[in-house]
């Protein structure tokens, strides 16, 4: 992706170095439990506040911030203003204001709106503060245990969380009954639909000259990498779709491809299609 020497948010904050509570059981089945239920999007809070001690005490500590990780946070951040661009372009269209998100940089946990959350949650938006939330330690496992490397794979981590800030924004599945927001169908057209904006969003990234051969398939080789399916099968060696909160391999994979293609929010109503 061609992004350096080109604009960045004034929307990101570092709170790396600033610490939350202590983790009960943060081994290796615990960050299992809250990776399939919550990888790159969705609300974490309710796991992970259980997982947490009331007596814990914030921590803080000198951060000292490597060449690489500076680089992935310039990046991250001319993502983000992409992002900006483009979402209030789409919005202006239908006589709407977009309201940018603010993207927290931090290592390790963080305090937000939605709890106090573990790295091990990876990426995630909270709607409560309008607030993207990522470690960038993420992006090497990204990397090695889910093989989907790329800088664009990176943007589509970026582009899906504010694709729940959209779907915050306008609304997205209000109209659905509560009874049925609290089942994994509701959780799973909820995510597919960020997919599918976030597929929008690299429509016009492409539109603007801003991808390189190779990072589509990036994109929905992460999309791929992070499917249900995938994480499950990794984890425990079978797959159990009746538990999928986010969609499979191939449903995350064609529904980002979808908005890739239509480049309009219209074309993404997973929530009332009878095909997911």
């Amino acid at each position: 992706m061609k992004w350096k020497g080109r604009r960045e948010s004034s929307n990101v904050g570092d709170r790396r170095g600033i610490g939350g509570k202590t983790i009960i059981g943060g081994g290796i089945g615990s960050i299992i439990i809250v990776l399939l239920f919550t990888l790159l999007g969705g609300n974490p809070g309710d796991i992970m506040n259980n997982m947490t001690t009331n007596n814990g005490s914030d921590t803080n500590t000198p951060y000292h911030e490597t060449a690489k990780e500076k680089e992935q946070a310039d990046f991250v951040s001319v993502v983000l203003a992409d992002t900006e661009d483009i979402w209030s372009e789409e919005f202006k269209k239908r006589g709407l204001t977009y309201e940018n998100p603010k993207l927290v940089l931090y290592s390790g946990s963080v305090q937000s709106a939605c709890g106090f959350q573990s790295a091990a949650v990876g990426p995630f938006y909270c709607p409560g503060d309008y607030k993207l939330y990522i470690d960038l330690s993420f992006y090497q496992k990204l990397k090695d245990k889910f093989q989907a490397p790329g800088d664009f794979a990176m943007a589509y981590v970026i582009a899906h969380e504010v694709g729940h800030h959209v779907q915050t924004l306008l609304h997205s599945g209000d109209q659905v009954s509560t009874a049925k927001k609290r089942t994994n169908e509701y959780s799973v057209r909820y995510e597919l639909q960020a997919d599918y904006l976030a597929g929008v969003w690299a429509h016009y990234a492409q539109g603007k000259g801003y991808l390189e051969k190779g990072d589509l398939e990036e994109a929905l080789n992460a999309a791929n990498s992070v499917g249900d399916d995938n994480i499950q099968k990794k984890a425990q060696g079978y797959v159990v779709p009746e538990s999928f909160t986010h969609g499979s391999s191939e449903q995350r994979m064609r529904w980002f491809n979808k908005g890739f293609k239509t480049g309009t929010i219209e074309g993404g109503d997973t929530f009332n299609t009878a095909n997911l």
